[in-house]
């Protein structure tokens, strides 16, 4: 069963694209599970019945089908999920990084519809939509109890058509109805820069069929004027998106036939390594023309809670190998692997198939990466930060094979919220906003970043989330 997961895996948090995995389900039913489940198979079909006899108003059996489909599957984790027709195509359009929308990853929190991150220069980051806002409208439709998947099928369309939808800002008790023209959102999943001193600046924002292929094209552009003395590369934010995506950038900046990542489930486990058929996808080898020097460049990663699944396996086997330091916060802790199940419907199921390790065999599911340099997101803490969520706060999270992953009660989410508030109420009488990633002058972890560079002291934090007096620690080369 190697080939279950052989370049195929989906690793993401959000609504990011996956991989076809062409699996016979019926083939895999059952298979050494001992009795079939007889009675309980017929108390479903005796409530099937029920709802088609009795039911205020006729329902259709699709109908039912797929929402008993549904409901079997996002009672085990929060990412495994059903996908109809469309939107199993749109989970194929987002991996290809172009398709018709307002821009947005969403989840679910709360019974509403929540916004992961606005897509950097797309319309609804233009119309100020901000992580953590919750959307309780779409046109006439509430969302309440509206699936995360139902929601994008609503907010996607043809380009040049309008969508309307109500939206609650974060901390913020008055909605707003917000109205955006829908656009051709072409994700660009790499962007770079040259820093000031023979620094080169990398970011991806999310792990694409063509990523791969992009930062190598990057990589050649910043060392048009010379090769880079040191090099950042920015995974904060980044959701994830492709397992050989975020092999191939591994193997950039790692020797050949190093492993990248192990991913064991109950099936026969996989290790994935720096070798074109463990990230080459459909295209040719995507690091053909890649800089020798990126093997050897000084290399200093910048994550945060954002940075989720495929950032955090290239993070951990970057780090595992000494190749580069961790600068930032300790990362999402999505440490699972999903695949996409096709279905004769047309559509699919996303179902959680494993666990991931960083070459180490470290777990980092519901715990992150912990930075080599944490360092807050301003000078004066984390203002911003804390109103993003991790994979630990998510409901019927996996552990991470050893311990169960701690959950906040609702006395302790509700107090968190009021403390958030009142904090957010007075970052907005401050005039405050969010770092840009990437200008030195109104970043600053980057800033932390080139004074480990070029030797000076970072100013780190002794624990994560408290504002407290930051600390000198001086570079140890």
């Amino acid at each position: 069963m190697t080939t279950f997961f052989k370049n195929m895996g989906l690793l993401g948090a959000g609504l990011l694209g996956g991989v076809l995995l062409t699996v016979g389900l019926t083939a895999l039913a059952f298979k050494g599970e001992g009795k079939f489940p007889i009675d309980d198979l017929r108390a479903f079909t005796e409530v099937f019945g029920a709802v088609k006899r009795y039911y205020v108003e006729p329902v259709e059996d699709k109908k039912l089908l797929s929402s008993a489909v549904a409901g079997m599957l996002s009672d085990l984790d929060p990412h495994s999920a059903y996908l109809d027709k469309d939107a199993f195509k749109q989970m194929q359009e987002s991996t290809s990084g172009e398709f018709g929308g307002v821009g947005m990853e969403i989840g679910n929190e709360d019974g509403f519809i929540k916004v992961q991150t606005p897509i950097e220069g797309g319309p609804s980051e233009r119309a100020g939509i901000k992580a953590g806002d919750l959307i309780t409208k779409i046109e006439d439709k509430s969302t309440k109890g509206m699936s995360s998947v139902d929601a994008v099928k609503l907010l996607r369309g043809v380009p040049g058509t309008k969508v309307n939808f109500t939206v609650v800002h974060k901390g913020d008790p008055l909605p707003q109805v917000v109205e955006i023209t829908r656009e051709i959102i072409k994700i660009q999943s790499v962007r770079s820069k040259n820093l000031p001193d023979g620094v080169g600046y990398v970011r991806i924002t999310q792990f694409q069929e063509r990523t791969t292929q992009d930062l190598v094209r990057h990589l050649n552009r910043i060392a048009e004027n010379g090769v880079p003395k040191a090099l950042v590369l920015d995974l904060r934010n980044n959701p994830g998106g492709l397992l050989y995506s975020s092999v191939g950038v591994s193997a950039v900046f790692l020797p050949k036939n190093q492993t990248v990542v192990s991913v064991r489930g109950r099936q026969e486990p996989t290790v994935y390594k720096t070798v074109p058929k463990d990230y080459r996808g459909e295209d040719e080898d995507p690091l053909k023309g890649a800089p020798a020097w990126a093997q050897t460049v000084p290399l200093t990663v910048l994550m945060n809670q954002g940075s989720a699944s495929a950032s955090e396996i290239v993070g951990g086997a970057l780090r595992d190998y000494s190749r580069a330091k961790i600068l930032g916060m300790r990362s999402f802790g999505k440490g699972s692997v999903q695949n996409i199940l096709p279905l004769p419907n047309e559509g699919a199921i996303k179902l959680t198939i494993a666990r991931y390790y960083t070459p180490k065999d470290i777990s980092i599911q519901a715990k992150g990466i912990e930075p080599d340099f944490a360092v807050d997101e301003t000078a004066d803490g984390n203002p911003f930060a804390e109103f993003m969520q991790r994979e630990s706060d998510n409901d019927r999270a996996l552990d991470n094979g050893s311990k169960p992953a701690a959950q906040k009660t609702a006395e302790e989410r509700n107090k968190e919220s009021e403390e958030r508030l009142k904090r957010l109420e007075k970052l907005r009488a401050d005039g405050r906003k969010p770092p840009e990633f990437g200008e030195i002058a109104k970043d600053y972890q980057l800033q932390q970043a080139m004074n480990l560079i070029q030797g000076k002291p970072v100013a780190t934090i002794k624990v994560e989330g408290k504002k407290e007096e930051a600390k000198k620690d001086e570079v140890k080369k």
